[in-house]
């Protein structure tokens, strides 16, 4: 069975980040979003990485010989552009040497309200047997997710696991992602949020959410 992990539930400088990526007072302060998602993005891949595999290596301090640890193979990093940018970032300073894989996507709305996700590139490395960690700010559906997780997998090839990591999700996109990844294959797969919100609005945003990410982080698309 997928599990999740919702660390704000755990206390500590999570908590405070998450608050300042929500918080109208300081939407405008584009610099300080991208590096409080970045800081949410560093504490969720720390705790991701405690769940990994080390080995043990010899190596030599100017003093004397020791001992010291290194991961037993590299994961995958992955984000949807243009939003994920930031979370992935701070993942990615957490795993240093990790390969990095991009899908630009978005929803793509008709007059009715409705939406569809439309993606126009993909690049990763061979994935296959390797970890994958997708690195998403807000999980609202679900739906751009685990379809950019598809992308990803007919790109790249079927990792050994796959870990999502989202600043903050809605209950009914964990549910669905849960469901989704089982139906793949990936039911040990897990899922490591910020905060989980209760509900979605109208318009399939989270709420209380934080309102648009990418446009917070580098500014409102001009509208067609």
């Amino acid at each position: 069975m997928v599990t999740v992990h919702n660390i704000g539930e755990l206390g500590g400088s999570i908590l405070e980040f998450v608050t300042d990526l929500r918080d109208v007072e300081v939407h405008g302060e584009r610099e300080r979003f991208r590096r409080n998602m970045e800081r949410v993005g560093f504490l969720l891949g720390n705790e991701l990485s405690k769940k990994l595999a080390y080995e043990e290596l010899a190596i030599e301090t100017p003093l004397q010989k020791t001992h010291g640890y290194r991961l037993c193979s590299q994961p995958v990093v992955a984000t949807i552009l243009r939003a994920g940018l930031p979370l992935w970032d701070g993942v990615m300073q957490v795993f240093p040497q990790a390969d990095s894989a991009f899908l630009a996507a978005y929803r793509k709305h008709d007059t009715a309200g409705n939406f569809t996700i439309k993606a126009d590139y993909c690049t990763c490395p061979d994935m296959s047997g390797r970890l994958l960690i997708v690195a998403d700010p807000m999980l609202a559906t679900g739906a751009s997710l685990l379809d950019g997780i598809d992308k990803f997998l007919a790109e790249g090839g079927q990792p050994s696991n796959i870990h999502v990591v989202v600043a903050i999700a809605s209950q009914e996109g964990v549910d669905a992602v849960r469901t989704g990844l089982e139906k793949r294959g990936h039911k040990d797969a897990t899922i490591w949020c910020g905060a989980i919100d209760p509900k979605l609005n109208s318009q399939k945003y989270i709420v209380p959410g934080l309102g648009d990410a990418g446009d917070l982080a580098f500014g409102p698309k001009k509208q067609s």
